[in-house]
């Protein structure tokens, strides 16, 4: 088994302008850091429904009121979830396309953010964006895998997806189908779907999905600090 960086085919060459915007990298970064319900905030702003602060704040006072302050952990900090919902409106104020290309940008960088924390990775060198897995005998996936995790006996395979209307039976066999051909290279590779929506809206998906998935790994929008923790062996949770 073999990582390669993906083809710089037109899709590619669109897709890494679309990265590099800072406010990816800013949204990503905030989000890093974020509570719950930052997170879910975001999300919901970011849907472009209402581009007006002042709503949102309205519809969050214990994340924007008075007692937004008093509050334990990152949900507490007033002042990031201001910024939070600034980067938020920004992306909402896109038109429909160029949004749903942001918000997803941003979903794979906070994932390779977060995978950057877990204990033995070591940055840039194994945390890749991008990057196909190659099989001896086994014809190529067109397309790239979101993130990659390529540090030796801890490899990891994650796609990422901004809701659950992302995930389908192709992403599924594929994620599948890249850990077996790992296995038959007697290679544990974790497989791992990220999705910046409810656990329960992922289990409605799936409940019409017949594709194989009791091996893969899912992070939801309440799970995602579950990224910077030790690999967990694939298994579906």
């Amino acid at each position: 088994m073999r990582f390669q960086d993906a083809a710089p085919d037109a899709r590619a060459v669109v897709y890494a302008g679309i990265q590099a915007e800072p406010l990816v990298a800013r949204a990503a970064a905030l989000l890093a850091d974020a509570g719950p319900d930052q997170r879910v905030l975001a999300r919901a702003a970011m849907n472009g429904m209402s581009t007006d602060a002042a709503t949102w704040q309205a519809m969050a006072p214990t994340l924007f009121g008075d007692a937004a302050a008093g509050r334990p952990g990152p949900d507490g900090d007033r002042a990031r979830s201001e910024a939070i919902l600034a980067a938020a409106l920004e992306v909402a104020e896109r038109g429909e396309q160029v949004r749903s290309q942001v918000r997803g940008a941003i979903v794979e960088s906070l994932t390779a953010i977060l995978a950057a924390r877990r204990r033995g990775a070591t940055g840039d060198s194994a945390i890749r964006r991008e990057r196909r897995i190659l099989f001896d005998g086994v014809r190529a996936e067109i397309h790239p895998y979101d993130v990659t995790v390529e540090t030796p006996g801890a490899e990891e395979a994650l796609d990422c997806k901004w809701g659950a209307r992302g995930i389908s039976a192709d992403v599924l066999h594929q994620l599948d189908d890249a850990r077996t051909h790992a296995a038959d290279e007697d290679v544990d590779l974790t497989v791992t779907l990220v999705v910046f929506d409810a656990r329960r809206s992922c289990d409605v998906r799936l409940a019409r999905e017949t594709a194989p998935r009791s091996a893969t790994r899912f992070v939801t929008i309440e799970t995602l600090d579950d990224l910077a923790g030790d690999r967990i062996a694939g298994a579906e949770r």
